[in-house]
């Protein structure tokens, strides 16, 4: 009797929002309110569409994007009621807030020392995981719109690149075979993709921005971008080491609750703040933080310690991570699918994501022992959270006025999101439950 009474509530909420921007008529008479206004509608929408998408035994991330998709689509309803809060600086703001708390948590669940120990096999398989599906993206790029500037196609092999480490690991972990070798490489491998994939975002950010005022990237130039990014996560783990330590002693002797959530909030801004100042996206630095920032270094101040700071981040990203998802979804125009190239180049986009991961199954080596490549190539296709905020940057990047990744770029790009987080969890579990799951030796 209680789960309906809730689902009723929040429609009720839902359907309040509604009445309450039909009746302003969309008009910003009071930001404070209307902002309250919009989050009442993100958040209802995004906890109906993942509870619906995680009862299907989907990740819920797909429910909030889905909600968003639809609330931005009403106005082809003749219903705009929500049209402002596509358009709202607040909303975005806090959009762009909700991201950088998703990379911090991403660097938390990344331990930095199992990554440099790996192995090999992760090491080649992220490598080829990033490079084959760029290129490929690339040329669906021009083969689809030649008449477009190279930096879209640049920026639709960038996006590709992406791998979402959460979605694999929650199907691995359901299916109880974290323990096996086809699962550490493929947890392996997705982490240090991401560090390569936000490395790569980073180059093609910057080159974009500096067509943008005019500039001409040089071969030199592209290669001090290049390692000024390699120099910033570099940097931040070296100096992370040396000085969290001592920020975090000097926090245990502060009285007050909170100490360790403000501490580490404060290392995430700072981080993405400095990241931002060199030319790159903030949330490079907030991953950086992340990923520097281990429990060995507050687990024993007796002020700080009596919770995890993932638990504490919880409730934050729980209110702000949503806002993300829905507004990026709100963003996509399901009115460009009535053009049948469009559908066609979604199509076509997703194979290229499928497959370019699927290649990466090729940098297995065999001194790895027994592993089913097969299953390798199928952990690493999700896009997820990951392929979504690589879109999100391009929405805002433009060179002369002209918009690097248009309306009917970003839906497809949506599209492609969106299938090859569905396709994988069944895909996963149907590999490893043939009678060949135990695999041929790589």
């Amino acid at each position: 009797m209680r789960k309906p009474l809730i689902v009723l509530a929040l429609f009720v909420c839902l359907l309040s929002g509604a009445t309450a921007y039909a009746t302003a008529g969309g008009e910003a008479t009071d930001t404070v309110v209307n902002v309250l206004i919009a989050l009442v509608v993100i958040l209802v929408a995004a906890k109906i569409g993942g509870d619906a998408t995680t009862r299907l035994r989907q990740p819920a991330v797909l429910g909030e994007l889905v909600a968003g998709v639809i609330l931005g689509n009403l106005v082809l309803l003749g219903l705009g009621w929500f049209e402002p809060i596509k358009h709202d600086s607040v909303i975005r703001a806090l959009a762009e807030l909700g991201v950088i708390i998703l990379l911090f948590q991403v660097g938390l669940e990344s331990n930095l020392a199992d990554m440099m120990s790996v192995g090999l096999s992760s090491l080649l398989v992220a490598t080829a995981g990033v490079i084959v599906p760029f290129f490929l993206g690339w040329g669906v790029g021009i083969w689809f719109y030649p008449q477009h500037s190279i930096y879209m196609h640049v920026f639709l092999g960038a996006t590709l690149t992406a791998t979402s480490v959460g979605i694999t690991a929650r199907v691995l972990r359901d299916l109880g075979r974290l323990a096996t070798n086809e699962a550490r490489i493929i947890l392996g491998a997705a982490v240090i993709d991401d560090v390569m994939g936000l490395l790569i975002l980073a180059i093609v950010a910057g080159i974009i921005r500096a067509a943008d005022t005019g500039q001409a990237m040089s071969s030199g130039a592209i290669l001090w971008l290049v390692a000024k990014a390699v120099l910033f996560l570099g940097g931040a783990v070296v100096l992370g080491r040396v000085l969290y330590p001592i920020l975090f002693r000097a926090a245990g002797y502060l009285r007050g609750h909170g100490m360790l959530l403000v501490a580490a909030l404060a290392s995430c801004f700072v981080s993405a703040v400095l990241a931002a100042k060199v030319g790159l996206a903030p949330i490079v630095g907030a991953f950086a933080a992340g990923l520097v920032l281990d429990e060995v270094q507050y687990r024993d101040l007796p002020t700080l310690a009596s919770h995890r700071l993932e638990e504490l981040l919880e409730p934050i990203a729980t209110v702000l991570v949503p806002v993300f998802f829905v507004l990026m979804g709100m963003h996509v125009d399901l009115a460009t699918f009535g053009q049948g190239a469009v559908l066609g180049f979604a199509a076509i986009l997703t194979l290229a994501a499928i497959l370019g991961k699927q290649a990466s199954a090729f940098g297995v080596v065999r001194a790895q022992g027994k592993v089913n490549r097969w299953i390798v190539g199928l952990g690493m296709i999700p896009r997820g959270e990951v392929g979504l905020i690589f879109a999100s940057i391009g929405l805002g990047l433009t060179v002369h006025g002209e918009r690097v990744v248009f309306p009917e770029v970003y839906s497809a790009v949506v599209i492609m999101i969106i299938v090859t987080t569905l396709v994988t969890p069944p895909a996963l579990t149907w590999a490893f439950r043939r009678p060949s799951a135990t695999a041929p030796p790589a």
